[in-house]
C-alpha cells in the first residue's frame, strides 16, 4: 500500500513537471514570436518591403532564419501577421469584433455616442497600423504577393464596414441607407485619409479622431442630431 502511494506521488510530480516544462516552452515560443514581429514591423517600415529580407528580420530579432520561416512561412505572410497584431493592438487570439472596445460600441444604445466610440477606436487602430498598411499598399504595384494581400485587406475592411453599417441602420436614426453608410465608413477610415491628415498635414491623433467623429456624424446623422451635438460642445 505504501509503495502504491509512493509510486502515485512520483507520477503526479512527473506530470506537474511536464506541464510546467510545456508551459515554459509555450511562453518562450510566444516571446520569440513577439520579438520577430516587432523586428519585422520596424524593418518593413524603415526599409520597405522589397529591401527587407527574412534573414534581416531574424538577425534583428536574434533568432535563426530557419526558425522565422518555419514560424511564419513567406515574407508576405510575415507582413500580414505584423498587420494583424498592429490592427488588434496585441497578439491575443481574440478577433477584433470580440474585444471589449468593439462590444462597447455594439452595446451603446445612443447612435451619436456609438459613432464617437467608433471614431476613437478607428483612430487608435490607424495610429498602430497605418505604417504597415502603407508598406503593403506601396509594394502592391510591383509585388504580386503584396497585391493579393492589399486586395484582401481592402475586402476585409469592406466586409467589416458592411456589418457595422447594418448594425447602425438597425439601431435606427441614420439619414442614409446602409449601403451609403458602408461606403462613407469605408472611405473615412482608409489609410489614405489617415496618411493625408496625420502624416502629411501633421494632425495630432486627438485632432484626427475628432475630425473623424464629426465627419461621420455630419454624413450619417440627421440635422437635429448634429444640432444637439453642437449644443453639447
Amino acid at each position: 500500500m505504501a509503495d502504491d502511494v509512493k509510486g502515485s506521488g512520483m507520477d503526479v510530480n512527473r506530470s506537474e513537471r511536464r506541464s510546467y516544462d510545456s508551459s515554459g516552452r509555450r511562453e518562450r515560443a510566444r516571446t520569440t514570436r513577439r520579438q520577430v514581429l516587432a523586428a519585422a514591423s520596424r524593418l518593413f517600415q524603415e526599409r520597405g518591403y522589397a529591401t527587407t529580407t527574412i534573414a534581416d528580420v531574424a538577425a534583428s530579432a536574434g533568432v535563426s532564419e530557419i526558425g522565422v520561416r518555419k514560424g511564419f512561412g513567406t515574407k508576405a505572410a510575415l507582413l500580414k501577421e505584423v498587420f494583424d497584431v498592429a490592427i488588434a493592438g496585441d497578439d491575443e487570439p481574440v478577433a477584433v469584433r470580440d474585444r471589449p472596445a468593439a462590444r462597447d460600441i455594439r452595446n451603446e444604445p445612443d447612435l451619436r455616442e456609438k459613432l464617437r466610440l467608433y471614431a476613437a477606436q478607428a483612430a487608435a487602430g490607424g495610429e498602430r497600423s497605418a505604417g504597415i498598411q502603407l508598406v503593403i499598399r506601396n509594394g502592391a504595384s510591383s509585388d504580386p504577393a503584396l497585391r493579393e494581400l492589399w486586395d484582401t485587406l481592402l475586402e476585409q475592411r469592406l466586409v467589416g464596414m458592411t456589418m457595422f453599417a447594418a448594425h447602425l441602420a438597425a439601431t435606427g436614426g441614420l439619414r442614409v441607407d446602409a449601403d451609403e453608410a458602408r461606403d462613407v465608413l469605408w472611405t473615412c477610415i482608409s489609410v489614405e485619409v489617415y496618411d493625408l491628415l496625420v502624416n502629411q498635414r501633421g494632425w495630432s491623433l486627438p485632432r484626427y479622431a475628432d475630425w473623424l467623429d464629426r465627419t461621420l456624424a455630419a454624413s450619417l446623422l440627421p440635422e437635429n442630431d448634429q444640432r444637439r451635438d453642437r449644443d453639447d460642445r
